[in-house]
């Protein structure tokens, strides 16, 4: 139970079926697990995206890794160590440069697909939950009460684990001196052994008079003249004119329809929406309309809350619009989490698409995740999505350095670099190489597993003995071991 008194509650359905891949068109190829969401605190949410799951509006998945055809790995970014590439800057640059003189770049189809950094459901071919679950309104869930056999203690949430491995040091480049006539020019001039002597002499009274000094004299530093590489922050605010041609606003809504912002907002970033998912994406206007998009974009089981050691904003669902002289001409999708901020999907408008909004976004998004971890320090990560090595197209998440990949077997980090020889070889691999490693959060007793049944909420076990004979506990095993132990015992398991 979350410290406000919320719980997050869901519905559990199998993976059994394979289903269309948007990777590699495999039309039976895709397997993964699925939940509809009806709750989510923060923290729940965040310790099942650290265990591969991840939603798309409130139907909550988790990829079958060792069976689906294109194994999808949820991708971290350390963002206070983050640092920009060439391709990364030449992006600022060209945003800078259009806001400033409204130099619109050439759209160059380099074969280095930069994509947006989250992922679509029309791409994945993410499973959809049943029908009737979108018509559904539980009253069960809307009151509920705690039955005698429920522990009251509330169990404390899982920290995210550490086992990105560090980063070795520079190795120091050795210069080879260049082949030519004569004396080495890198090596000092030959000198008479009486002249050095005589030099070690001054040099030696020169020092014992410096230290009768050094007890009233403080040294001056010498200023450093190695120049410090330009900070993302800084290409991003790179200085424009007094009088820009362009003005680009970046603006923080919360999805909630009681927001003024997001609800005067609401029908222009619908409209934008269609528009994208029409061009970019091939849809006919009835797969997008706004039901569709209040759906997946506007629809989230995350309850916003706020925190004394979290950020000013809080956490929830948010809108990150991007205004362009007073119309939206992006928008990406973010949950903000107690350990990271979550890419969930960006749409933009087709007609800057020169502009690579996918991979400005990204880097906006770090920058804001960077300015969140001065608020709230434990806040350090920003997801992308899932990494899906087996589609080349989905390998540039893996640019955004430092980053880990989850291990899909002990759910530990490990750091990009040490996974890409294993995805050479296989699409599905450990990761982990530490063989004797398992999952600490390992399903131990399914009885103290919540559920919720009749609006009353009891451990597993007590459920079970109220409905004998029953044949529930595959399912309700099978659901325990893809949370975990601790989200077994928080999260409610709605059973009717």
């Amino acid at each position: 139970m979350a410290a406000g008194g919320s719980y997050s509650i869901v519905e559990y359905f199998g993976g059994d079926d394979g289903y269309r891949c948007g990777y590699c068109k495999n039309e039976k190829g895709n397997f993964s697990h699925g939940m509809w969401s009806h709750s989510m605190t923060v923290q729940d949410y965040q310790d099942l995206i650290d265990r591969g799951w991840r939603r798309s509006g409130k139907y909550v998945y988790k990829p079958i890794m060792n069976k689906t055809c294109c194994p999808q790995y949820t991708i971290r970014c350390h963002a206070s160590n983050f640092h920009p590439t060439k391709t990364h800057k030449k992006t600022l640059k060209r945003m800078n440069k259009f806001l400033s003189n409204g130099e619109m770049p050439v759209e160059q189809n380099d074969g280095k697909n930069e994509g947006e950094p989250m992922d679509s459901v029309h791409e994945e071919g993410v499973r959809s939950p049943p029908q009737d679950l979108l018509k559904k309104h539980h009253t069960d869930v809307e009151e509920i009460t705690t039955s005698p056999d429920t522990d009251s203690k509330s169990t404390s949430p899982s920290t995210p684990r550490e086992d990105a491995a560090p980063t070795p040091p520079e190795k120091t480049s050795h210069v080879t001196p260049k082949p030519g006539k004569g004396a080495d020019p890198n090596r000092p001039m030959c000198r008479k052994a009486k002249d050095i002597r005589k030099e070690r002499r001054l040099q030696k009274d020169q020092q014992k008079h410096q230290e009768g000094e050094s007890a009233s004299v403080t040294p001056v530093p010498l200023k450093s003249t190695s120049k410090q590489p330009k900070s993302l922050e800084d290409f991003i605010s790179e200085s424009l004119p007094a009088d820009p041609l362009h003005r680009l606003e970046v603006k923080l809504v919360p999805v909630s329809f009681e927001d003024p912002d997001f609800l005067a907002s609401f029908e222009q970033s619908a409209a934008l929406y269609a528009r994208y998912q029409t061009t970019v994406h091939g849809d006919s206007p009835c797969e997008c309309g706004e039901s569709e998009f209040k759906r997946f974009l506007c629809d989230s089981p995350l309850e916003a809350t706020t925190a004394p050691d979290g950020p000013d904003v809080g956490y929830g669902s948010f809108h990150q619009q991007y205004w362009l002289d007073g119309r939206i001409v992006a928008v990406g999708v973010l949950d903000i989490l107690p350990s990271c901020v979550s890419s969930v999907y960006l749409y933009y408008h087709p007609d800057f698409s020169s502009l690579s909004l996918g991979t400005y976004s990204a880097l906006s998004e770090i920058a804001f995740t960077k300015q969140l971890q001065k608020q709230s320090p434990k806040l350090a990560y920003y997801y992308l999505g899932f990494y899906v090595h087996s589609c080349p197209k989905m390998r540039y998440k893996g640019q955004y350095r430092p980053s880990d990949l989850l291990c899909p077997e002990t759910y530990v980090w490990v750091s990009i670099e040490r996974c890409l020889p294993h995805l050479d070889t296989s699409a599905y691999s450990r990761l982990n190489e530490d063989a004797k490693a398992g999952d600490a959060q390992a399903l131990k007793d399914v009885g103290k597993a919540l559920v919720l049944h009749r609006r009353t909420v009891m451990p597993y076990a007590a459920y079970a003995r109220k409905r004998k004979g029953s044949n529930e506990e595959k399912d309700v095993e099978q659901y325990a071991g893809l949370v975990g132990q601790t989200c077994a015992e928080r999260i409610l398991l709605y059973r009717s």
